[in-house]
């Protein structure tokens, strides 16, 4: 690593043409887990309305009945998903699933928790998570 590469900041920490697909699995965990903190609150927020009456429901609801509601709540299913399935991969590998065997470290420091097994893991999750969106793109949207 180069002086310059250290100047970099937080565009170089999330360049993930550095460190891979575990980089970018890194952040999509991070952002969807804010994702899902932020809709969790919006829902609190929508399902207290029912305390306005079937009226003040209604109104609410609409919103989520539009091209726009449609796509985030499309947005919402596939960040669900996508940190369902990497966080079951990420625990799987803190219990020593799928790690493989110690061994010494030698040059040049393949850490053997980033093997394609866990590759795998989050390809499928990526994976997993567009065809989850897709299909709640189709229910809301009636095809």
């Amino acid at each position: 690593m180069t002086q310059d590469e250290h100047k970099e900041g937080i565009k170089g920490m999330a360049n993930p043409s550095r460190y891979g697909i575990e980089r970018v699995a890194y952040w999509l965990m991070r952002l969807s887990g804010l994702g899902l903190l932020a809709y969790f609150v919006a829902h609190i927020y929508e399902t207290s309305t029912i305390l306005r009456g079937q009226v003040g429901w209604d109104e609410f609801l609409e919103l989520t009945q539009t091209t726009e509601g449609h796509l985030f709540l499309a947005i919402v299913i596939a960040m669900c998903v996508f940190h369902t399935v990497n966080g079951i991969r990420v625990m799987l590998g803190h219990g020593g699933v799928g790690v493989g065997k110690p061994a010494r470290p030698d040059y040049p420091y393949d850490p053997a928790s980033q093997n394609y097994r866990h590759k795998i893991g989050i390809y499928s999750a990526i994976v997993l998570a567009a065809i989850a969106m897709m299909y709640g793109l189709a229910v809301m949207f009636g095809e």
